[in-house]
């Protein structure tokens, strides 16, 4: 028999959790579902400085763990399963089939986040565990007082290689163009922070080693040179996909699987919502995914009760 609830959740990043406490408040049966744990984004997230209400900064844990307690507090409930697939979306009951069994609801909301791209260089499977790796705050502790390098230029390259400048003897950035395209604010914390050296106009072609990775095996763009970087560890930051896949036959996608919504999250299925960085045109920040995900759960709230 498959669980019933008014809502479900897929997903517990701060979306889904924003949404969870909503509609629990609203006195609508929720469930979120989620495959590691709640938090999302915040899991890998050490520092958190743009989020309102903390002057000082909040690390990504202790807020994840604060917005899970509130979301559990009025009721709304956790299962943590793999989404196997989601059927009879058009129908009254939307069936989501997941590892630990099938669940139904009058509502569904798709706050399943995203991951980070994968570089697509050799050897980046093989040494993935090994020293490759897309989480600094997972994986940093790994490679104390040794060098690294961080391969990207945007904001999450930068956030994350502050984070490994605490921990580690240098950081290397290695972009394939000449200047940066963090934020600003990003770009001057890293500019004057002496731990940081910087290849430009360079891209990463293969990952070497044996046992472990030992080099990462650099083209640089303008003269054509390839030779091997040392380097006890790569953090890639090249991008982000959203994690959409069940729903590319059925509700209306950008070309990389961002889910169209309107200002209320409803997509083009009636009691479907889209929110955070599932979501088209998303800002991929942490106030925008809270406020995604309680603008979801108020508009599922007003359907379900039309």
């Amino acid at each position: 028999m498959a669980q019933d609830y008014d809502v479900v959740i897929l997903g517990a990043g701060a979306a889904g959790m924003s949404a969870g406490l909503y509609s629990t408040r609203a006195m609508l049966s929720t469930v979120m579902i989620e495959s590691i744990g709640p938090g999302g984004q915040l899991l890998i997230t050490d520092e958190i400085e743009n989020y309102p209400g903390f002057q000082t900064g909040v690390k990504g844990q202790a807020l994840a763990d604060e917005m899970f307690s509130q979301a559990d507090r009025f009721g709304a409930k956790m299962e943590y399963a793999e989404v196997e697939a989601v059927e009879n979306l058009h129908d009254d009951r939307k069936l989501i089939r997941t590892s630990e069994g099938d669940f139904t609801a009058r509502a569904l909301i798709i706050a399943t986040g995203g991951s980070h791209n994968k570089l697509g260089a050799t050897g980046e499977d093989e040494f993935s565990g090994r020293g490759v790796s897309y989480c600094a705050v997972c994986d940093g502790n790994f490679f104390r007082g040794q060098d690294v390098v961080v391969v990207g230029g945007g904001d999450a390259a930068m956030d994350e290689s502050f984070y490994l400048t605490g921990i580690c003897n240098s950081v290397t950035v290695i972009h394939r163009r000449d200047e940066l395209r963090a934020t600003k604010v990003l770009q001057d914390r890293a500019f004057a922070n002496p731990k940081y050296k910087w290849l430009w106009s360079h891209v990463v072609e293969e990952f070497v080693g044996n046992d472990v990775l030992e080099a990462a095996r650099v083209k640089n763009l303008k003269t054509g040179e390839v030779y091997d970087y040392p380097t006890a560890a790569a953090f890639i930051y090249v991008g982000f996909h959203p994690n959409t896949e069940y729903f590319k036959e059925v509700l209306d996608m950008d070309e990389l699987g961002h889910v169209y919504a309107d200002i209320h999250m409803r997509t083009n299925v009636p009691r479907v919502y889209a929110c955070g960085d599932a979501r088209a045109e998303s800002t991929r920040q942490l106030g925008a995914a809270v406020g995604d995900g309680i603008t979801a759960a108020l508009a599922a709230f007003h359907d379900l009760s039309s």
